[in-house]
């Protein structure tokens, strides 16, 4: 198989790349609180460009008297920044679709050579970029619900899993070497319930996340805690159970309740994994990659209650908010690549039972 850029899994771990830098662009906008900067979709207050002033806005909204009213107020009026970061969001969007074409494509050219498995991952990944624009509108109808935030954010990180995918199994094409193309089938099978529930897990968490950071009118998630160290973090409002009396705090409890119950699922699962692998003589690649799982879920706890400690009169310290999401969303495309890989590994009896 032809090596450097005439590789062709060089393209899905390109477009990974850009995949990742869509999603920083997401959080960005996310840090400056700029999701309803443009009310209408794909156009920006009626333009293709990001260069609307406070007047112009002014009248778009005196124009379009039917339009869902910003939450920030009827005379709330973004700068070039905020709508710029938006903007380029969906700018990036589009931008992808040729190279994601072209991926399909050529995949479909190329079947002979990579079978049917990475033509049809190629031709998903083009599918769900466009779900995933669709998902994008909804949160511009809906004026960045919570639920339609969560649902953004899960997309793109399943389409960048996609991507992942393809240039992994196509990397087993083209010979890798990899340790975790030598454990079993069967026992990656038999680990597969344990590795699927990992990567369901880690997203929902993911997703809780989304909904945490989300400013629905009236609710102010991430706020709803107060801040500092212990009353914000651990605690809640100086409590460590305390009174659901804001949706906001029962958002935030559920989050890192679930949180702790899914570093506890991948820190026991991860050791049940080694147990099994040692006893059958397999090789450590899963248990692994599980433990890095595991250990970016930890980091990501503590970028989380950083978030809370370091806050203060002045706001909340934006640059960790998406350091929070970027760790997370990299802890879902691990573990969704995991439970992914194992199926690219023949099944091949290796004889044992599950742990």
């Amino acid at each position: 198989m032809a090596a450097g850029w005439r590789r062709p899994s060089l393209l899905p771990l390109a477009l990974v790349a850009v995949a990742a830098i869509i999603i920083v662009a997401g959080g960005t906008i996310r840090i400056l609180d700029a999701g309803e900067s443009c009310p209408d979709w794909p156009k920006c207050f009626g333009t293709w460009t990001f260069a609307v002033d406070a007047d112009e806005q002014a009248q778009w909204w005196e124009d379009n008297p039917d339009a869902t009213e910003d939450t920030r107020g009827e005379g709330h009026r973004y700068s070039t920044l905020e709508i710029f970061s938006e903007w380029v969001h969906r700018l990036l969007v589009g931008l992808v679709a040729v190279p994601i074409l072209i991926n399909a494509l050529w995949m479909q050219r190329l079947q002979k050579t990579y079978g049917p498995r990475v033509r049809n991952t190629a031709v998903l990944a083009g599918v769900l970029l466009v779900v995933q624009a669709g998902v994008g509108a909804l949160t511009v109808v809906y004026d960045n619900r919570d639920w339609t935030v969560a649902l953004h954010l899960c997309m793109a990180t399943i389409w960048t899993s996609t991507l992942l995918h393809q240039y992994i199994a196509m990397r087993k094409v083209e010979g890798a070497t990899w340790e975790f193309f030598s454990t079993s089938g069967a026992f990656l099978a038999r680990q597969r319930a344990r590795t699927d529930a990992f990567a369901a897990s880690v997203l929902l968490l993911l997703a809780l996340g989304a909904w945490v950071s989300s400013t629905a009118p009236g609710a102010q998630y991430n706020q709803a805690c107060s801040i500092g160290f212990p009353d914000g973090w651990p605690a809640c409002r100086g409590q460590l159970l305390p009174t659901m009396d804001h949706a906001g705090v029962l958002v935030q409890m559920v989050h890192r309740v679930g949180a702790l119950v899914v570093g506890a699922l991948l820190i026991i699962g991860g050791a049940r994994i080694k147990t099994a692998a040692r006893a059958a003589g397999e090789p450590m690649a899963l248990h692994r990659a599980v433990d890095f799982t595991a250990g970016l879920w930890m980091l990501n706890l503590l970028v989380g209650a950083g978030y809370i400690v370091f806050a203060d009169a002045g706001g909340f310290p934006e640059g960790l908010s998406l350091v929070h999401l970027v760790v997370g969303v990299v802890a879902a495309v691990v573990a969704i690549s995991v439970t992914m890989m194992s199926r690219l590994v023949s099944p091949v009896d290796s004889g044992g039972e599950s742990e």
